[in-house]
């Protein structure tokens, strides 16, 4: 998955991307609203973690933009005010869920995960195709009987491609989602993931169909 973080504490940004870095997400990190901004006009992201007080100015005004602009991305608030009229009015403005600070990250962790399922429309994350089983949360691929290791990107960029069958991903969308804004890309590392996936999958009745000038798909046999 893809987070954009919102917030200006470094210490705090620092690490809250290093708790969900260890999940196998990544994430961009913006320590203010122009960046949060233009963050989400060039890149999708599956969940926007938002602090509230920063240095241009009320997350709140960021959050109503999101929600006029027709954007569903789910936000997650993080607030240091625990007034029940405040969190009320984040959740009417938008808000998916909000955070009071100080927080645990594992509590973080298990309402990003609550959200991220919530907006997948289902309880469970483990998702089946033909004869794949793929638990992203646990991070386990079962082919028929058989576990399948793989390593974080490999996971991630199976679990873009089996909850979207049939669709096309380009290179640079692969990218984005599977690379921060930071990170160097080339094509040829996306070809390199694709090809490792496809040999832990050659087992299963699934295949990655490359399309000559546009890019990738998961077909299902």
């Amino acid at each position: 998955m893809k987070f954009l973080l919102v917030e200006d504490n470094m210490e705090l940004a620092q690490a809250i991307s290093a708790r969900l870095q260890m999940d196998g997400h990544v994430v961009d990190h913006a320590n203010k609203i122009e960046d949060a901004s233009a963050f989400v006009e060039t890149g999708d992201y599956d969940l926007i973690l938002l602090d509230i007080m920063l240095p241009d100015g009320d997350g709140r005004s960021f959050l109503r933009q999101h929600r006029a602009g027709k954007n569903d991305t789910p936000v997650i608030v993080l607030t240091a005010r625990s007034q029940v009229s405040d969190r009320i009015s984040m959740l009417d403005l938008g808000a998916d869920d909000y955070v009071t600070k100080p927080f645990d990250h594992e509590e973080l962790q298990a309402r990003c995960r609550a959200v991220l399922r919530r907006k997948a429309g289902h309880a469970q994350p483990v998702v089946q195709l033909g004869n794949v089983v793929l638990d992203p949360v646990a991070g386990q691929l079962r082919i028929g009987d058989q576990v399948v290791t793989l390593r974080n990107r490999e996971l991630r960029l199976l679990e873009l491609l089996i909850n979207a069958p049939g669709q096309i991903f380009s290179k640079a969308k692969l990218a984005d989602r599977l690379f921060s804004y930071d990170e160097d890309v080339s094509e040829n590392a996306i070809e390199v993931y694709i090809g490792r996936l496809r040999r832990h999958l050659g087992a299963s009745s699934l295949q990655i169909t490359t399309l000559r000038g546009l890019g990738y798909r998961l077909d299902h046999a």
